[in-house]
């Protein structure tokens, strides 16, 4: 694919929308070469730690430019950053401030450092660093041509579901998700990039910030969010411009909050289902739809402890913790994943769904049931955090009590005012257990646990 080629769909006149200023495409790529131009002629990889969209798009432009792989730290942590650093010598870090001063002076003439004209497909674009839920870091490298032919599908199963009046127009984008993590890379980097859909360059996570993000860029909107956020939205009752497609994924999500989602923007929600190692594979309109359709091409062979999957533009299978169900027409379902599943007094539950029973309860804002490493006791019962003002955790075991079979109701369950998500969304099971320690030696115990 050629520099030339990106936008190459609809080639809009404008990109990007920043604190009331319209980018347009001819803008951000010269910036994208100004930074490429300070990076110089090594093609040492890049660390990307731009916290603004505006700045990452930018960076991430100027190291495909300068045939750079970026290198995406699981946080900005000093301690993760040094990590990756070590790991490639002489890897080069980029930063807000090191994008705003290369792009200061665009008056000025660009230098003469050669930049690329092309992005060959077995390009690795970009080394993703995942702590997952283990909190040990995965490497994950991607590959241009996959990341490329993975997005050709996620744009078409947008579009699908923007209104026929407003097909003709460019879509755009607003994400509450951030860009460095593979989900909000690809629906809010590599989406605008290659499928000339418009991007705000904010990360609004109140609903009053949603709302009025959504308020900044024409229609058809695109909101790119989760599960958290989308409760929380709901929850708040705050009016949202039209939305025509709302995008979501990183967690599981019900159908009720998918139509309350829907009767809140007036589009159509588009669940999102994918991992690090696959990219997005499939989607499915949640409030209507339990089984997924999987993209032209995806196939997906169900194992006894994995599913394997399989697509054109894979170098090798690569391998889903979730089980699913195939039916004839080739959709499938999801049966949880072989690590979900857990034992508690030689009984086994779904965690997926007992959570997901939990955030069905009138009240609840965000909440987790999971199981700790360490047991209190000779049986290892679940333990629950949970957001829920104006709700005692007496009524929250009274609700959960006809939904669950008794031994799995959680037992501490703590009302907390938030949950230690990451920024895209998730719960990793280290920062779970250092907060459900933190809570009980605090003495949470004594002031809204139930724990008999």
């Amino acid at each position: 694919m050629t520099v030339g080629d990106f936008f190459s769909l609809t080639r809009p006149s404008l990109f990007l929308v920043s604190g009331g200023h319209r980018w347009s495409v001819e803008e951000y790529l010269e910036r994208a070469a100004r930074v490429a131009a300070q990076l110089g002629a090594s093609a040492a990889p890049v660390i990307n730690l731009c916290e603004q969209r505006a700045a990452f798009l930018v960076a991430y432009m100027a190291a495909l430019l300068s045939a750079r792989t970026t290198l995406l730290p699981s946080s900005r942590a000093a301690e993760a950053v040094a990590a990756v650093a070590a790991e490639y010598p002489g890897s080069v870090v980029v930063d807000d401030a090191l994008v705003a001063a290369a792009t200061a002076d665009r008056g000025s003439e660009l230098s003469a450092a050669p930049l690329a004209t092309e992005v060959n497909a077995d390009f690795v674009a970009m080394i993703g660093f995942t702590s997952g839920s283990t909190g040990v870091p995965t490497r994950h490298a991607k590959r241009w041509g996959t990341v490329a032919a993975s997005t050709v599908h996620n744009a078409a199963a947008l579009r699908a579901a923007i209104p026929p009046e407003l097909s003709g127009k460019q879509p755009w984008v607003v994400g509450t998700v951030p860009s460095q993590h593979m989900y909000g890379m690809e629906l809010t980097v590599l989406l605008p990039l290659l499928d000339g859909m418009g991007i705000h360059a904010g990360r609004p996570l109140l609903p009053e910030e949603v709302a009025a993000a959504l308020a900044e860029v024409p229609e058809p909107r695109v909101l790119v969010s989760t599960p958290a956020h989308l409760r929380a939205i709901v929850a708040s009752g705050v009016v949202l411009p039209k939305t025509a497609v709302v995008a979501c994924a990183t967690a599981p999500l019900d159908a009720e909050l998918a139509a309350q989602v829907e009767a809140a923007t007036g589009g159509i929600l588009v669940e999102m289902f994918g991992s690090t190692e696959t990219c997005i594979l499939a989607h499915r309109r949640t409030a209507q739809e339990r089984w997924w359709t999987p993209y032209t091409g995806v196939e997906l062979h169900p194992e006894s402890e994995h599913t394997r999957v399989s697509a054109p533009w894979f170098l090798q299978d690569e391998r889903l913790l979730d089980l699913v169900e195939r039916d004839d027409r080739g959709r499938f379902s999801l049966l949880g994943r072989s690590a979900d599943l857990v034992d508690v007094a030689g009984k086994r539950a779904s965690l997926g769904d007992l959570n997901q029973r939990l955030l069905r309860i009138p009240g609840v804002v965000d909440g987790v049931i999971f199981q700790p490493q360490q047991s209190r006791g000779l049986v290892r019962r679940l333990a629950a955090m949970v957001v829920a003002p104006g709700l005692t955790t007496e009524q929250l075991r009274e609700a959960l009590a006809p939904a669950m079979d008794p031994v799995f109701l959680p037992r501490p369950l703590l009302l907390v005012p938030s949950l230690p998500r990451t920024a895209a969304g998730k719960l990793p099971r280290a920062t779970l257990e250092e907060a459900l320690a933190d809570l009980l030696s605090a003495g949470a115990a004594k002031r809204g646990v139930a724990d008999v």
